[in-house]
């Protein structure tokens, strides 16, 4: 069998060149869904995403290289235009570059080299690539059970080709402390509750809470005050104060548990805004973490902080792993470099290699 080849970086810098914020995924996807014709590929779009399959020479395990097209929005702070993807010292530079169209391009361009040697030698290749990955409303729990048994994935997210084995989850969390509004001159000594007092008190107080349980790869929990909401003016004591927690979780708590420790020290009331993204690990003695060793000998191996639609695979055997730099996610003169690209392509069609095998 003989597939056109794929340029992955000229794919790159034209998904680049394509604005897809979230929600807005229709455009990138249409040329995305071109590309993969173009090369041969079994490609389907929908309204949940992309899909290509590449059927394997026998039977076997299904394994899946996923990803998404959407991006944060360009923000403020660009020495360059964010959808101009220019390359400068090797490095290419555009809203999206690493988060993660690099990754997007580089499995695309690995599934042509599979379907140009005849295919995986057992089971199917899929490149599976979601919406609105970004936002709560991602398409990807509602995209997996239209791909059939899936026994491993990949997810790529930008980890300098480190593999990710563990991920940290998230619970976002208000605490609301509630008091008694009255003119601020009559205010103390009367037990009337300042709810600003109250929720000064129930940060501190969190200090310690997920400690002593730590994960052997993503240590303990963290919880991180990220927005504070209080007052009326200011002669007047405050009936409500609120303070939005950011907290990333391990595979050593479940969310419950965090929950209701941070319930125990707290006077406030603890509302949960969202509970959904779990933390994820890969199973110990996995066949995929192996193959990805044969692929790339000598991969580095740790603990994601950051959250991604790994969350949907985690019942299975999975790991993060692509090209690009977190640290420059969302942040303006965002940037992957070029050859780290080319190197994620050539470790994609090996891994999947691998695993086949």
């Amino acid at each position: 069998m003989s597939n056109p080849s794929v340029d992955e970086i000229r794919l790159l810098r034209e998904l680049v060149s394509i604005p897809s914020p979230s929600g807005s995924e229709e455009v990138v996807a249409r040329h995305v869904e071109g590309a993969a014709r173009e090369a041969g590929l079994d490609v389907r779009r929908s309204a949940l995403g992309v899909v290509v399959e590449v059927a394997g020479r026998a039977d076997g395990p299904t394994l899946a290289l996923v990803s998404h097209l959407d991006t944060v929005p360009p923000g403020d702070g660009w020495t360059r235009h964010p959808f101009d993807p220019a390359i400068d010292d090797g490095r290419l530079y555009g809203r999206g570059s690493g988060d993660a169209k690099a990754s997007v391009s580089a499995m695309l361009a690995a599934a042509a080299d599979v379907a140009s040697r005849g295919g995986p030698a057992r089971g199917r290749l899929l490149v599976v690539l979601g919406f609105c990955e970004e936002t709560r409303d991602t398409t990807m729990p509602r995209l997996v059970p239209t791909l059939g048994n899936v026994a491993a994935a990949i997810v790529g997210e930008p980890t300098n080709l480190d593999l990710a084995t563990a991920q940290r989850g998230v619970l976002w969390l208000d605490l609301v402390a509630r008091g008694t509004q009255i003119h601020a001159g009559r205010a103390g000594g009367d037990g009337r509750a300042n709810a600003i007092a109250t929720l000064a008190r129930d940060l501190l107080a969190l200090e310690g809470v997920g400690a002593g349980r730590p994960h052997a790869v993503l240590g303990d929990p963290t919880i991180t005050p990220t927005m504070l909401e209080a007052g009326v003016a200011r002669n007047v004591t405050p009936p409500m104060a609120r303070a939005s927690l950011d907290v990333r979780t391990t595979p050593a708590w479940s969310h419950a548990e965090l929950i209701q420790a941070i319930r125990e020290r707290v006077a406030a009331e603890v509302e949960v805004v969202s509970d959904r993204l779990v933390p994820c690990e890969t199973p110990p003695r996995s066949r995929l973490v192996a193959a990805a060793r044969r692929a790339r000998p000598g991969v580095r191996e740790y603990g994601s902080p950051t959250c991604s639609d790994w969350v949907w695979f985690r019942e299975i055997d999975a790991v993060k792993c692509g090209p690009g730099t977190s640290a420059r996610s969302h942040g303006p003169d965002e940037f992957v470099d070029v050859d780290e690209v080319r190197q994620a392509r050539a470790f994609y069609a090996g891994l999947a290699e691998a695993w086949a095998e």
